[in-house]
């Protein structure tokens, strides 16, 4: 820890402040909460949460880098898979968690000029201060377009078109389930001079049936993540007609719950470090954890959606053009080489290429996107 960068007076201050709130909940909870709700109160409680305060969390400056930030070709290339969403759907785009707004920007610059604007593009963004930065980001490079754009508080009632999550899924409170010889247990957050971390047994209800399906190897800790699970749920209830397409990290349930993997897949972010303690600094690091696709999956067919389609980062985004626009950018010049690199990390195996997924969830969809084309994986689910 004595390496990580140390944090300015005030946002000290403002971590002390979120850990008084959480303090306060734990003994309003009797003393133990399940660790979803400190995840949930640590990244979004109101004004003191990761992601409802004003501190910096992408780029240089922030705490972790995400795909539309490396290179536009990346937005440009998701704009060609919505472009025949929209063509065959109409309607509008739904972008959840729309970070610093350059995916926004990228997506609707490529789309005006393949002639498929959407009628509305309508981000759900949690965090007051992102929605400032979007705001300033498409006024200084696109706010012709900016009429189309609407900020929510809500998801719409109802949906036609696509909704768009990057790096969301794994963003969303978890549960964490310890199977061990002696039982089953979740574990939460006691406070004892400090957060300490304090097992209770589970013997009913949808995570004791989840924890009863872990390994068996002696002591087996892993996430449970049922707002994923509901969040898509919910979506399918509003999509009349269009797609749900979400990429993060994250493996098939066979893959996440590997007996190897018996210690789960929580993190920490805090300024490009990659820590274990989700006690580090609350309101100043972000949570985050793998994500379950064959739970995504599941809760989506049940909900009535087609399966699209399931495959690695880079086979999609190779399969969708991504080189293409690559080719046709001015070789040998600084932006082609910078470009040429943030490929290389999107598509490599050993990068984000592999690790990274995409999943795609459609009512009334009758091709699903060419990005699904090669190397689907959805028997994997």
């Amino acid at each position: 820890m004595t390496s990580l960068p140390i944090p300015a007076p005030e946002a000290l201050a403002h971590s002390s402040r979120l850990v008084e709130h959480l303090r306060a909940e734990i003994a309003t909870s009797g003393g133990w909460l399940p660790f979803a709700r400190y995840m949930e109160l640590a990244l979004y409680a109101p004004g003191l949460g990761y992601y409802a305060c004003g501190t910096a969390k992408l780029g240089a400056a922030g705490d972790f880098i995400t795909a539309p930030e490396m290179t536009p070709l990346f937005g440009r290339t998701l704009a060609r898979q919505i472009a025949g969403v929209l063509e065959a759907t109409g309607g509008d785009i739904v972008e959840l968690g729309a970070g610093s707004g350059r995916l926004a920007l990228d997506l609707l610059l490529e789309l005006e000029g393949l002639g498929r604007l959407p009628a509305r593009y309508l981000i759900l963004e949690v965090s007051p201060d992102l929605c400032a930065r979007q705001r300033a980001l498409l006024h200084e490079h696109a706010s012709h377009l900016l009429p189309r754009v609407s900020w929510l508080e809500a998801l719409p009632g109802e949906i036609t078109g696509v909704v768009l999550g990057n790096e969301v899924l794994d963003a969303l409170p978890v549960h964490l389930l310890h199977r061990t010889p002696a039982g089953v247990f979740e574990r939460g957050v006691i406070w004892s001079e400090g957060f300490a971390w304090e097992d209770r047994a589970l013997s009913a209800g949808p995570l004791f049936e989840r924890a009863l399906t872990l390994p068996e190897v002696g002591g087996y800790l892993t996430e449970a993540c049922p707002a994923a699970s509901a969040l898509i749920a919910s979506l399918a209830e509003r999509l009349r007609h269009g797609l749900l397409l979400f990429l993060d990290y994250g493996f098939p349930a066979s893959e996440l719950y590997h007996p190897q993997r018996h210690m789960g897949t929580l993190k920490v972010h805090y300024r490009h470090h990659s820590l274990d303690d989700p006690f580090y600094l609350p309101g100043l690091a972000d949570l985050t954890a793998h994500v379950d696709f064959s739970a995504v999956a599941k809760a989506g067919q049940d909900a009535g959606l087609d399966l699209l389609g399931y495959t690695s980062q880079g086979n999609f985004l190779l399969n969708a053009g991504l080189l293409d626009l690559l080719g046709a950018m001015q070789p040998g010049t600084l932006d082609t080489l910078r470009a040429a690199s943030a490929v290389q990390k999107l598509v490599q195996p050993s990068e984000m290429g592999e690790l990274f997924k995409v999943i795609a969830l459609g009512r009334g969809i009758e091709n699903a996107p060419t990005g699904f084309s090669r190397g689907d994986r959805r028997g994997a689910l």
